[in-house]
Order: structure tokens, then C-alpha cells, then sequence
């Protein structure tokens, strides 16, 4: 973990603790603590990442205030002649699975089902779990720290939809081999695909990441 990874993990811990504090006291002296406390996370991660605390003055509100990690799923698609959905993101240029932040009323699978129709426009049910990864485990690059849901998922046959975010999230897509998959790949995705591949031959097994075990 480089310098401002651990500087940005500090502040998303001081993120949570602020956003839990404000959320349930009710005492006006402790909420200008908290609300200070939120403050110096907002002015750490603008360090990590090189910023101006006005810039990330923007996000106080939809994320600051929001307690618990966040939650976001990726739907590993992957047809009968064992070939994955890939997306490659506008944002970094790497290819990925398709995925995104679940929302609010949503389950996760009905979340991942929803996310490749958007970014893909292959419509598809999500059919097992693969597992749910720690984005500080798993190679994710984030500046929060997220759990994320991976299910397995099969395309159905079905038209394709016209891809609802494609012109501002995804460049291109198309369908892979495990041995042929493009580069440059998602270092998340990268340490994820195996384990989808891995259900999808059979082993239902979920992952997940364990406590370490002590002596």
C-alpha cells in the first residue's frame, strides 16, 4: 500500500466514524465535532488524491455523509462456449466486467442484472454468487472502500437493448476466453475473473474474504 492509498483508507475510516456520529446523535456540540472530524477526512483524501478541498467539497453531502462502506456489483456474464462480457471503460481505458454502484431499493442481483443491460445492452440473469470481495484485498483502485458483489450470470436470448450509458461509461465491449482476455484489464477484475470462471465450471463455493487467522 503506497503512501496515499494508507491516506486515503485513514480518511475513509474517518469518513464512516463522522457519518455515524451525525447520523444518530442528537447532541449540537457533538455534531460540530463530528461535522470537524468529517472535515479533516474530506481535507486527507484531498491530500491522497492530489486536490483542493473545494473540490471535494462537492461530494460532503452524497458521500461524506454517508455511513458503512459502499456497496457496488459487477455481473460476469459468460455464454455457453465459455466466453466472458467485457467492457472497456471510458474513464481508465481498461477493460472490465460490467458493474457499477447498487442502488437503493434494489437487490444486488437485480442491481448487476440492471448494470450490464445499461453499459452492454445484453440482457442477462444473474444466477449464482460468485462472492463478495473487499476492494482493499482484491486490487480494486478506489478511493472509498467498497464490498463488492460478483454473480455469475447467464446472457439471455433475448434482442439486445441499446446501451443506456454507453456513450459516457464504455468505449467498446465484446465477448472473451479466460486465455484471451484483453489488455490492458482491470486490476480488480483481473484477480476476480478466475473465481467467476471458477463458478461457472461448477464450483459453487462463494467467495469471501476472511479474517486472517491467528496463532
Amino acid at each position: 500500500m503506497t503512501p496515499a492509498e494508507q491516506l486515503a483508507l485513514w480518511a475513509d475510516r474517518l469518513r464512516d466514524i463522522s457519518a455515524m456520529g451525525l447520523l444518530f446523535t442528537q447532541d449540537l456540540y457533538d455534531r460540530q465535532r463530528y461535522r470537524a472530524v468529517q472535515t479533516i477526512a474530506m481535507e486527507m483524501l484531498a491530500m491522497a488524491g492530489g486536490q483542493s478541498l473545494d473540490q471535494i467539497e462537492p461530494f460532503r453531502g452524497p458521500i461524506f455523509s454517508s455511513p458503512t462502506p459502499f456497496s457496488g456489483g459487477d455481473a460476469a456474464v459468460i455464454d455457453g462456449r465459455g466466453r466472458i462480457l467485457l467492457i472497456r471503460r471510458a474513464d481508465n481505458g481498461q477493460w472490465a466486467m460490467p458493474g457499477g454502484a447498487l442502488e437503493v431499493g434494489e437487490t444486488p442481483a437485480a442491481g448487476v442484472e440492471r448494470e450490464a443491460l445499461e453499459e452492454t445492452g445484453i440482457h442477462c440473469r444473474a444466477v449464482s454468487l460468485v462472492g463478495v470481495f473487499d476492494s482493499r484485498l482484491c486490487g480494486t483502485v478506489s478511493r472509498h472502500h467498497l464490498y463488492q458483489f460478483l454473480f455469475l450470470c447467464r446472457p439471455l436470448e433475448r434482442e439486445p437493448a441499446a446501451p443506456a450509458s454507453h456513450a459516457v461509461e464504455v468505449l467498446e465491449k465484446g465477448w472473451f476466453p479466460q486465455d484471451g482476455l484483453p489488455e490492458p484489464l482491470d486490476p480488480g477484475h483481473r484477480t476476480r475473473i478466475p473465481e467467476a470462471f471458477r463458478v461457472w465450471r461448477g464450483d459453487y463455493r462463494p467467495f469471501f474474504d476472511n479474517t486472517p487467522e491467528t496463532a
